[in-house]
């Protein structure tokens, strides 16, 4: 086993040269040739090792599946660490692209180039991923960053589609400046879109699907919405909509949709805005499903029309067009030429030609609109200077089976690429020497310019000439554009065709008659000329163009501003080839001025699944990239530089003189260490801040002897070590030990102690009860004797009183026992009177034991009933003092008098049962009351016509009693006390009673009332006891019979009171029965 035992989970690198699998850096490849360099890469995939450097360059490869290398803690790794500090990451990149532009203030692009499938949109998310999560935080900055994050959703969904090589496939170019500001913190961006595939819309190839945002919208939009877009979920209903391949495994297009739509949220599209976008993807969908069908016209030409106008109809209302308007736009095409116009009609092949170019126009204008509003909610609002990342993700090379004009100007634009990488590559390598003082040598490469000038030369480019053929008057087609590219690019040594060939007596069956081929720098395409003229022309029919001006919707005016009738501009508009043209130029020159920064992705299989790696595929991608070109400007001159500080502290322990701390300085240590390993002087130069090693085998030399080095190191400080660990490990055996022992000795001493003291404990219980026994025994005995000597006195003294007394004895014995009997008689007598309650109402009294009690007897119980009276008494207050003797009062007027008078005693005196003070209803009535009010009751009046009672107030205060009405509260009658003569009242068990007053008195016009209540007992008695009381007045007599007189006016009525049966019901009931005489019939009790 080796001498190190090492965790390569837990090392902690310090190089890209630790631990490598394969060459972590091509530059240090050796051998070099194609067969190694693809080797390298599969032996760095099959470990999970996707990226590799080629000097800064980084290569990431495909893995197909997530690996665990993207956490916070690789984010954190790698921020602020060396680019060839650990091993190769696209973190490694973008950490030195953002740390380049924040501390050195240099404008920064990361181009980023790989075919389709490569990871190509993967490799720029994760690029911005991390700069945003190493830069600064704050609301504002968070809000920045997740705009800039957010519009790769929205972007991909209206522009990526699932392809045969990729399911997530960037169907479009696009550019991304990221601005800072002086800190690092990112203030907005600008994106720029480059040649969107709007082809796509109307034909996708078999096995691929047209723009993700169709079958987003149709899966997971609400049914709502899709009533209001007129569309349905099934995707067969819609032409422009590819079948075999609609539904891809892996993409949930519904939860993509609201991804879609909360990005377009935070990006900060309003959602009238987002709806009027999703309108025109619908109005696509529905502009595809529009047939026509041929009408025959008087002069023998063919007129297309509508077959079914349901989807026409339905396209109008979404785009707010009039129908007729777009019908006669499908049917005829207007021509101008100076003052004149010109109409003609369409056949049904131009009418779907047409129709086509307006949807290809209409979605890929929307696609333009969409990164425009995207800009401007992302764009800086500082007007200050900006630091910009750049972040370009473009299409890589292309070479299909059938490469069309598509494939042509992709290829252009990776044709300029390359020859903007490798200028920039030999500039950065020859500004490095010159740094460094190192002799620059010229280096042969292979410049693309010339490529470049065939396609893009004003004179006799390629472009140059597709456009003056589109543009050229008479009868212009594909093979026409082929004749001129034969006849003017014939010689060029790049250029390659049936004809050229032909020319110079070679045959080749593999360059068909209707093609042309470039030596491109990654190899030899061949194109179909076919579709050419048309691609570039982008021809779209002015009627249509002013068909969409006049629609009603938000955003056609925008997108198609040429339609407006008032602005006609009758030149040709510019051709698809000088537009990109433009565009990379453009591009080229923004590219120019930052530094750059290179990603080239490669997929490892065509099959789009983890772990299998196709060296043909690979091997095509290395060499359309470029990549061993790369490698060999990069080692042209000296394969591998160094700062002195870092190449001291890797290899210094292979020299004695600089291990283990080198003194002077980090050059002249270095210079030490190479004469010391014998390195010869031609492998390696002295620069001002670098060494500078021309071959990889001496790097690698110096590596071997390093790790033995680090081996014998490892074994040096592993016996240090365990001699260490060994001392220690014995030094805390021997103190644990002292330890142990001293425990143990107070442990025993501490038992022995307690052994000691709990046997002097016993020792001592034994002798203090052993003394106090004795005590005891001794105090037992002296007791004994003092008793024994009071006995002995006592019986001495009594023989001598008996002795004494004896004669007197019997003169005087029968007195004292007979007092002293009657004195315990008496006394058993007052403790048995305990027992007694001292209850009012108890009348139980123990029972005289002996006659001679009998007086005192009957004394004491009359003394002491008394005496707990009075206590009793002595317990109430004032207010319960008089009840009672208003209750007392009603006793002796009605006890064994009124029979109602018993079922009243139980029944305390409220007195005022109306709560006249509190009652709201009877404010009016107490204020008439000038007096307190002693009682308030509901009594009923009695009439003397029918006998029949009406309810009445009745209120009684110390100088008259007052009736009132129940209702309003009105006073009826008020009768001053002293005319008051009598009560009448029976003696049953009825309410009735009859107040009398005196005749000749101020009230006796009124005559007597005859009334009823519920407290009649407390009423007379109130009334007696106010009588009782007052001296300026007489007494009110109460009169108990069952028939008495009443005085109505100017007659007296007889009111007899008789028993009734049980039909009277419980109450009493009065009739009349004659002028005379009113029944009172009171039910049995």
């Amino acid at each position: 086993p080796s001498p190190v035992d090492t965790n390569p989970s837990m090392e902690v690198k310090t190089s890209l040269l630790d631990n490598m699998i394969g060459v972590g850096d091509m530059v240090l490849l050796e051998p070099l040739n194609e067969d190694s360099f693809i080797e390298n890469l599969r032996s760095r995939f099959d470990h999970n090792e996707i990226y590799t450097y080629i000097g800064s360059v980084v290569i990431s490869m495909n893995p197909y599946r997530s690996l665990p290398i993207y956490t916070p803690q690789k984010v954190e790794e790698y921020r602020n660490r060396n680019f060839y500090e650990l091993s190769p990451h696209i973190y490694a990149l973008a950490d030195e692209a953002y740390r380049s532009l924040r501390d050195q203030d240099k404008d920064q692009c990361i181009l980023i180039t790989g075919e389709s499938g490569a990871g190509k949109t993967e490799a720029s998310k994760l690029v911005m991923s991390y700069v945003a999560a190493v830069c600064g935080k704050g609301q504002e900055v968070n809000k920045v960053k997740e705009q800039l994050l957010q519009s790769n959703p929205v972007l991909e969904a209206f522009g990526n589609a699932k392809t045969m090589r990729n399911d997530n496939s960037s169907r479009f170019g696009k550019y991304m400046d990221i601005e800072f500001d002086f800190k690092g913190d990112p203030l907005g961006g600008v994106i720029s879109n480059y040649l969107l595939e709007k082809s796509r819309v109307c034909k996708q190839p078999r096995g691929e699907r047209n723009f993700h945002i169709f079958y987003q919208l149709l899966s997971g939009a609400s049914d709502d919405t899709l009533l209001k877009l007129k569309l349905d979920r099934d995707f067969s209903k819609y032409n422009y909509l590819s079948l075999d391949s609609a539904n891809v495994n892996g993409l949930d297009d519904a939860a993509s949709f609201r991804t879609v739509r909360n990005a377009m949220q935070i990006v900060g599209f309003m959602e009238d805005e987002v709806q009027s976008v999703l309108e025109l993807v619908a109005a696509v969908l529905k502009l595809g499903n529009i047939e026509f069908k041929p009408e025959s016209r008087v002069n023998g030409f063919d007129e297309s029309r509508v077959k079914d106008k349901n989807d026409l109809k339905e396209m109008c209302e979404l785009l707010g067009i009039e129908q007729s308007v777009l019908e006669r736009a499908f049917s005829y095409r207007t021509v101008e030429a100076k003052m004149e116009k010109m109409s003609t009609t369409l056949n049904v092949a131009q009418a779907y030609y047409a129709r086509d170019a307006l949807a290809k126009n209409l979605y890929s204008r929307l696609f333009s609109w969409l990164v425009t509003r995207i800009n401007e909610s992302i764009k800086a609002q500082a007007k200050t200077r900006h630091k910009v990342m750049g972040v370009l993700d473009i299409y890589g090379f292309e070479i299909f089976e059938d490469n069309s004009f598509e494939q042509f100007i992709i290829n252009y634009c990776n044709e300029k690429l390359q020859q903007i990488f490798i200028e920039l590559t030999l500039r950065e390598e020859q500004e490095e020497y010159i740094r460094e003082d190192i002799e620059w040598t010229n280096i042969v490469y292979f410049n693309n310019a010339v490529i470049c000038d065939l396609i893009e030369n004003n004179q006799n480019g390629i472009l140059a000439m597709l456009d003056e053929e589109c543009l050229r008057p008479g009868t212009v087609t594909d093979d026409t554009f082929l004749d001129k590219l034969n006849t003017i690019c014939a010689e060029h040594q790049h250029f390659e065709s049936r004809l050229s060939k032909n020319s110079k007596f070679l045959t080749d069956h593999s360059l068909p008659h209707s093609c042309f081929r470039i030596q491109h720098y990654a190899g030899k395409v061949l194109y179909r000329v076919e579709g050419f003229v048309d691609k570039n022309n982008d021809l779209l029919y002015r009627d249509l163009s002013q068909a969409m001006y006049k629609a009603t919707h938000s955003l056609m005016r925008q997108l198609f501003p040429e339609g407006n009738p008032a602005k006609v501009n009758l030149k040709r508009p510019p051709t698809a080839g000088f537009q990109f043209k433009a565009s990379v130029g453009v591009l080229m020159k923004n590219l120019q001025t930052k530094n750059p920064n290179y990603i080239r992705c490669i997929k490892p299989n065509d099959k789009k699944v983890a772990h299998i790696f196709t060296d043909s595929l690979v091997c095509h991608q290395v060499r359309y990239l470029g990549l061993m070109e790369n490698v060999r400007v990069r080692r042209a001159g000296y394969a591998f530089r160094q700062p002195y500080e870092s190449c001291l502290k890797r290899y210094k322990m292979l020299c004695k003189t600089t291990w283990p701390q080198w003194r002077g300085p980090a050059r002249d240590g270095v210079a030490v260490l190479l004469t010391d390993c014998s390195v010869p002087t031609e492998e390696f130069a002295y620069g001002r801040s670098k060494i500078f090693i021309r071959n990889p085998r001496t790097l690698f030399t110096l590596e071997e002897r390093r790790r033995a080095c680090l081996e014998d190191l490892a074994t040096l400080i592993q016996k240090i070590y365990r001699g260490w660990k060994s001392r220690t490990h014995f030094l805390l055996l021997k103190k644990s030990q002292v330890v142990v022992a001293a425990w143990y000795r107070r442990y025993a001493q501490q038992n022995k102690y307690q052994k000691i003291k709990s046997a002097s404990l016993v020792m001592q219980s034994f002798i203090r009860g052993w003394k106090a026994r004795n005590i005891l025994r001794q105090l037992k005995y002296e007791k004994r004797c003092k008793e024994a000597v009071t006995t002995i006195a006592a019986y001495w003294h009594g023989t001598q009183v008996r002795r004494d007394y004896r004669k007197f004895f019997r003169a005087n014995a029968g007195k004292k026992i007979y007092n002293f009997t009657i004195q315990r008689i008496m006394q058993k007598y007052f403790l048995g009177l305990k027992t007694t309650t001292m209850s009012p109402m108890d009348n139980t009294w123990p029972a005289k034991p002996y006659g001679f009690l009998e007086g005192a007897h009957t004394e004491l119980r009359r003394i002491f009933h008394l005496w707990r009276c009075k206590k009793y008494r002595g317990q109430f207050t004032e207010e319960k003092k008089a009840v009672y003797e208003e209750k007392l009062e009603a006793s002796e007027i009605f006890k064994d008098k009124k029979a109602l008078y018993p079922s009243s005693v139980s029944q305390p005196f409220k007195g005022d049962y109306l709560e006249i003070q509190k009652n709201p209803k009877y404010q009016k009535l107490n204020s008439a009351v000038e007096e307190k009010v002693l009682l308030a009751d509901l009594v009923n009046k009695i009439n003397r016509a029918n006998g029949k009672g009406s309810p009445r107030l009745f209120l009684l205060t110390k100088s008259n009693f007052v009736l009132a009405d129940q209702k309003t509260g009105q006073v009826k009658t008020s009768v001053p006390l002293p005319d008051l003569a009598s009560v009448s009242v029976s003696t049953q068990s009825d309410g009735f009673f009859a107040l009398k007053l005196k005749e000749g008195s101020a009230s006796a016009s009124k005559g007597d009332f005859l009334l009823s209540s519920d407290h009649l007992i407390e009423i007379i008695t109130k009334l007696h006891r106010i009588g009782t009381t007052a001296a300026d007045r007489d007494q009110i007599n109460i009169d108990i019979s069952d028939e008495f007189l009443v005085q109505f006016k100017q007659d007296k009525v007889c009111v007899k009171f008789i028993q009734g049966g049980p039909k009277n019901g419980n109450s009493a009931a009065c009739k009349r029965k004659n002028n005379r005489l009113l029944e009172v019939s009171v039910p049995s009790p």
